[in-house]
């Protein structure tokens, strides 16, 4: 078995872990030197993290997510954001081919214009709908990631974003697409998987 196939079938959703193990800043930044590498749409790199760690921000944290007992054990509470308005940093992302070379003059400025005119013209749902779909694309590697590394997580979407919102100061024109709780499990009272369709159930060839 190969370490990636070894890694999807090893990562659980963890409902519980052991209280007090802390996670280092260090092991969090070596995590996060792979999850810069997930795809984003045109490279615009949407999803942004707020790490919780302080226990009153925790706590404030386990209230508005209704008081789930995972969130208060777990090392630390990371919560995954997507920018509705990553498309404004087209310049600054597509730059370094520029200066590289990569791209010429025109062509970095055609590629800016036509990035920034996708989205623009396609409205806010759609920017909401990138916004979380990119995040989403990363927080799936944050968790392989984090499991690569010796951690468990447990991605949510029971929490209150509004109130996770104004807790964390976080800008409006970013938007909350989960919470992923982090930390050592407790498997003392760990379940069996839960049934996993066949492939020939959700898996279908030029037609649905």
């Amino acid at each position: 078995m190969s370490e990636l196939v070894s890694i999807i079938k090893q990562r659980r959703s963890a409902n519980k872990f052991l209280p007090q193990v802390d996670i280092s800043s260090h092991e969090l930044e070596e995590i996060f030197e792979l999850v810069k590498y997930a795809p984003s749409a045109f490279n615009l790199q949407h999803a942004h993290y707020v790490i919780v760690q302080d226990e009153e921000r925790k706590q404030q944290i386990y209230e508005a997510s209704g008081k789930q007992y995972k969130v208060q054990t777990a090392s630390a509470v990371v919560i995954v954001l997507g920018h509705m308005d990553a498309h404004h940093n087209a310049p600054q992302i597509n730059e370094g081919l520029l200066h590289l070379g990569i791209l010429n003059q025109q062509e970095y400025d055609i590629q800016v214009a036509s990035v920034q005119q996708f989205y623009d013209e396609r409205g806010e749902v759609f920017k909401r709908d990138e916004a979380i779909r990119n995040a989403s694309l990363s927080a799936m590697t944050f968790m392989l990631a984090a499991k690569d590394k010796g951690w468990d997580t447990c991605p949510m979407i029971g929490f209150d974003p509004a109130a996770v919102q104004q807790i964390l100061d976080i800008p409006e024109r970013y938007v909350p697409a989960m919470m992923i709780t982090i930390g050592r499990e407790d498997t003392g009272s760990q379940r069996i998987r839960g049934y996993r369709k066949p492939v020939g159930e959700f898996v279908s060839y030029d037609h649905f």
